[in-house]
């Protein structure tokens, strides 16, 4: 009997020891939010990304000196959002993506905090025109480099899909990849007739609609491209 009892007075104080370990979560749930846009600052037009080309990197200072950062993905249309953020100091900084850098800055996120970015493209992509005739797509565009000095320009290639959602790594291979050129070249090492491709795509499925951009991709770090507006193209029966 006495040794039952021992037991079960053993048995409580341990679990009444277990219990005052227990602390008790004192956090606030995230509810801090932070949106903003990528912003050309000449044109002050959002600039056109594409999935996973660029994203938006916080390190919440308040929270450690040296933080593990979090990112955010920018949308093809130059937005970004986070809504379920916690409140506090943070360091914002921009990740990928074909324009001059940035530094970082230093901002204090609260419920419906903004934060944009005015950037400068390492070309600029004009005159993106596109001309049907039956099935066969004829695609124009004139580069223009607003600084020189970017890194060299490794291919330019058009993209075609079926949904509004294209560029690279969204795009139907036989109208997009096949008819990528490498070039390889410094700007100052292109002609005129470089920096004015023209692309043919035959043969585009009759009765389809089709969304189409083109792109220049660098040989930087990420290999990320300056990319066009997309167009939407309805190949008649």
């Amino acid at each position: 009997m006495n040794l039952q009892l021992h037991t079960i007075l053993l048995a409580a104080g341990m679990l009444i020891a277990g219990a005052s370990c227990i602390k008790k979560d004192n956090y606030d749930a995230p509810e801090a939010s932070l949106e903003g846009n990528l912003f050309d600052q000449n044109s002050k037009n959002n600039i056109q990304t594409a999935t996973g080309n660029v994203t938006i990197r916080l390190e919440q200072l308040s929270w450690s000196a040296t933080p593990a950062p979090q990112d955010i993905p920018v949308k093809m249309d130059g937005s970004y959002k986070n809504s379920k953020l916690f409140k506090g100091h943070y360091r914002i900084s921009i990740k990928g993506g074909a324009f001059w850098s940035v530094p970082p800055a230093e901002i204090d996120i609260d419920k419906g905090t903004r934060y944009d970015f005015n950037l400068t493209p390492y070309l600029y992509l004009n005159s993106f025109t596109t001309k049907l005739d039956s099935n066969q797509l004829t695609l124009r565009f004139n580069m223009q480099a607003p600084i020189e000095g970017m890194p060299s320009i490794a291919e330019i290639q058009p993209y075609v899909n079926t949904t509004s959602l294209v560029g690279p790594g969204a795009s139907i291979r036989d109208y997009s990849d096949v008819y990528k050129v490498a070039v390889n070249k410094e700007w100052a090492a292109m002609s005129p007739a470089d920096k004015s491709p023209e692309f043919v795509i035959p043969d585009l499925v009759k009765g389809r609609t089709f969304y189409v951009r083109v792109g220049v991709r660098f040989n930087n770090d990420d290999k990320s491209s300056n990319l066009s507006e997309i167009i939407k193209i309805d190949v008649p029966k």
